[in-house]
């Protein structure tokens, strides 16, 4: 009976201490239980160039975006990752008019969310401990990897 107790505590530890990824399409929800660190990914979609699509496609131009939500503090924050979007196109184009210099940094494609048990603000991402949610509410598959 020992044994069969101690296999079983085995089992469930590994479950509970091994990572996993996942990649959500639209509307899915990804989970995390109690990680160290979340992983946000969005997949590579290059964006329409032409004319005619810029700005207006059926892919959002490669933006993921995603809603995120903690058990820690019941709360739910929006996060956008935007890897295609950059200001230098618009910037460059208005020659300057409006007065905004030209950085040309594009967003990101991936970010970390890591465990801060101290963060004490309620609306941010801060403490991730607890379960964590994670829902593609845009058209870009995104991968999350609990860690």
């Amino acid at each position: 009976m020992k044994k069969v107790t101690l296999l079983t505590l085995a089992f469930f530890v590994s479950l509970s201490a091994s990572a996993f990824a996942d990649q959500i399409a639209k509307g899915q929800t990804a989970s995390c239980d109690n990680a160290k660190a979340i992983t946000v990914e969005v997949a590579k979609v290059e964006p329409a160039t032409d004319a005619k699509n810029f700005g207006h496609t059926s892919n959002d131009r490669g933006t993921a975006s995603l809603v995120v939500w903690k058990s820690s503090n019941f709360t739910t924050v929006p996060l956008t990752l935007g890897p295609n979007d950059s200001n230098a196109t618009f910037v460059g184009a208005d020659h300057g008019l409006t007065g905004i210099e030209q950085r040309g940094e594009n967003g990101r494609a991936k970010v970390v969310l890591t465990h801060q048990p101290e963060f004490s603000r309620g609306d941010s991402i801060g403490d991730i401990s607890g379960l964590v949610k994670i829902t593609n509410t845009g058209v870009i598959p995104v991968t999350v990897s609990c860690n």
